[in-house]
């Protein structure tokens, strides 16, 4: 089995947002403490972050969080609400031999929902980092974390991958 962690939209304008139960600064400790969980193991770490289509200009914040890129990671562009449409997420998962996904980051109920659904067409194992996410209101990511997710694979929190 080899897993990836993937990181979804950490960037200061998402991160900024008022967001709960958890705020974004404690979601990206936890991501960065994550990442560097996996690359200590020589397991992939994949950040994906969203782009504006057809908009030369993207609004300030849309780049990662400082230092949260590392050499050797895999970075991934999307430009709609999921990490796998019109991207190559999937093949580069593929040729990492990648068959479980760690997913973690920003919006509970947006990126990293619409990631694990489309994750689990694609049949990937999941596993949910609940405290390493949090959405736009606490009973939304409560509700994603508590009755969605669990049909979808694991949910465990960060102190489970130190």
């Amino acid at each position: 089995m080899t897993s990836a962690l993937i990181l979804i939209d950490l960037m200061p304008r998402i991160i900024a947002l008022p967001l709960a139960p958890h705020s974004g600064d404690e979601v990206l400790a936890r991501c960065r403490e994550l990442a560097q969980s996996f690359r200590a193991s020589g397991q992939p770490v994949v950040l994906v972050r969203v782009e504006r289509p057809n908009v030369a200009e993207q609004p300030p914040g849309s780049d990662f969080a400082d230092d949260l890129v590392h050499g050797g990671d895999v970075v991934v562009v999307k430009r709609t609400i999921g990490a796998f449409y019109g991207t190559d997420l999937d093949e580069q998962l593929c040729k990492l031999g990648v068959d479980t996904l760690v997913i973690a980051g920003l919006v509970t109920t947006m990126g990293v929902e619409s990631t694990a659904r489309a994750a689990a067409d694609y049949g990937y194992q999941l596993e949910f980092v609940a405290d390493a996410m949090s959405g736009l209101a606490a009973d939304e990511h409560e509700f994603t974390v508590e009755r969605i997710f669990p049909r979808f694979g694991k949910v465990r929190n960060s102190a489970d991958y130190s």
